[in-house]
């Protein structure tokens, strides 16, 4: 490359032959004393952003550029004779990769809590592919890379796979009821998480640019309690399906033949009645009509109307409008702050703290990533 010599010019490119690296620099053991008149090559698939005296001083496309510096070659090296013959005006060309970077994988190293609403606290297993690329390289290597000659996918992937996860726990708890919606839903889930992390992802220079939910595990009793429901599910008319299985019964022993045969067919015809009996005196009846659950007052218990707009003993808003981030008290039209805790309004809290274990979640997260209550 032509680095620390007396008349040589540089000419500058790189290969990714690995399909890995997000990040290489040139020259390879630091910062060097590129000359004036340097050639620097990009390809259409890469970036190069040039850093002199330590700044970040120009990024370049695909084509063939010629770099401008302070060092001249020969009188550069009289010049630096002070500093050991190493010119104070360093430069670094970092080359960054544009191209899609894919099939990285996602998924829950431990299992991630979910309050389900038919089958309570569940814990999840999920597993997935995304694909990512460099959109902001300056920003990128400020923010990732900084000084490092190189940096590949897998010094990436593991925190990016923390982030998915983490925001996966609430985007179920907000946009999922229950497991046994979940079946044909992972392409919306997919789309909607996706654009959930775009914000975690732009912050590095970097673009999620698509998103793969390939499974959602729960526990095997919990897999046996879906499996159960969808075999009832099945059966249309409990009471029918139960004098079928009789009567197939009593084919079966009556196909036996003999005395043993007729007496256990007889015993189950003299059986039945009670049977069908039992089963429709067990049987739950419906009705349209069903009894309203009694409602109170959040602020001080006391048993009000249903459709009553405030409390006849302590006048607490029961229309909700708009709520305290910091502690859930109903707040009029207009009100800059709480009137229970003084907290404002419009503010939300700094950090996601689970109230129920303690602890630490992502700023903005709803659901606790440990015990799956929701925390604000």
């Amino acid at each position: 490359m032509g680095v620390d010599n007396l008349i040589l010019l540089e000419n500058l490119e790189w290969f990714d032959e690995s399909g890995q690296e997000l990040l290489h620099r040139l020259p390879e053991q630091g910062s060097g004393e590129i000359k004036f008149g340097a050639q620097l090559t990009v390809r259409e698939s890469q970036a190069a952003v040039m850093y002199y005296k330590g700044k970040a001083c120009d990024a370049f496309g695909p084509g063939r550029h010629t770099l401008k510096t302070g060092n001249i070659p020969i009188l550069t090296k009289i010049l630096s004779a002070p500093w050991g013959m190493k010119s104070p005006l360093r430069a670094e060309v970092y080359f960054v990769n544009l191209k899609v970077f894919t099939d990285l994988k996602w998924g829950t190293r431990d299992p991630v809590a979910f309050r389900d609403a038919e089958l309570g606290l569940v814990r999840l297993r999920a597993h997935g592919v995304f694909n990512i690329r460099v959109i902001q390289p300056v920003l990128f290597i400020n923010t990732l890379a900084g000084t490092m000659g190189k940096y590949s996918t897998e010094q990436v992937e593991e925190y990016l796979k923390r982030v998915i996860v983490s925001r996966l726990n609430d985007f179920l708890g907000e946009k999922l009821k229950t497991l046994f919606d979940l079946p044909g839903t992972f392409d919306e889930l997919a789309t909607g998480l996706q654009k959930r992390l775009a914000n975690d992802f732009v912050r590095f220079g970097l673009a999620l640019d698509a998103l793969y939910i390939t499974s959602i595990t729960p526990p095997q009793e919990v897999q046996e309690a879906i499996d159960d429901r969808s075999r009832l599910s099945v059966i249309q008319d409990m009471d029918k399906f139960v004098r079928m299985k009789a009567a197939m019964a009593m084919e079966k022993a009556a196909e036996s033949g003999g005395e043993a045969g007729a007496g256990l067919g007889l015993g189950m015809g003299m059986m039945m009645p009670g049977m069908f009996g039992n089963l429709q005196a067990a049987t739950p009846k419906t009705t349209n009509e069903e009894k309203a659950a009694p409602v109170h007052c959040q602020e001080c218990a006391h048993p009000i109307a249903v459709d009553a707009r405030f409390c006849p003993y302590c006048g607490h808003q029961q229309v909700v409008l708009k709520q305290c981030a910091n502690c859930d008290k109903n707040l009029t039209p207009g009100a800059r702050f709480c009137p229970r805790c003084g907290h404002p309004a419009d503010e939300k809290p700094a950090v996601s703290i689970c109230p129920h274990c303690n602890t630490d979640n992502l700023p903005g997260a709803t659901f606790c990533n440990q015990c799956g209550q929701k925390i604000v």
